[in-house]
């Protein structure tokens, strides 16, 4: 729901909902959303750089893995597609699957 926060501390987050624009997901590990993601996601919150976010359908307002963002503006071009995001030496990736 808007406004909520879920923190998942130690490990991965699975969501099997939508989350809707103004919920924040943090996780020390993954996260993964099996519906459309429109709040922020914020994995790999301790600095763990393997850190990943995979969701159905991106609509995210931002993301984040390992203290990287990238905001809505910017993922302009993978709106409503299922993608992985994750880090490539210092670049955030979001790429289809």
């Amino acid at each position: 729901r808007s406004g909520q926060r879920v923190y998942a501390a130690g490990g991965d987050l699975i969501v099997t909902a939508q989350v809707s624009a103004g919920a924040e997901l943090l996780a020390d590990g993954n996260i993964h959303v099996y519906g459309a993601l429109r709040g922020r996601a914020l994995a790999g919150v301790k600095g763990n750089r393997d850190s990943r976010i995979f969701c159905q359908n991106l609509q995210a307002e931002l993301v984040s893995v390992a203290g990287h963002y990238r905001l809505s503006e910017n993922l302009q071009d993978m709106a409503g597609l299922a993608v992985q995001i994750h880090l490539d030496d210092r670049s955030l990736v979001v790429e289809p699957f």
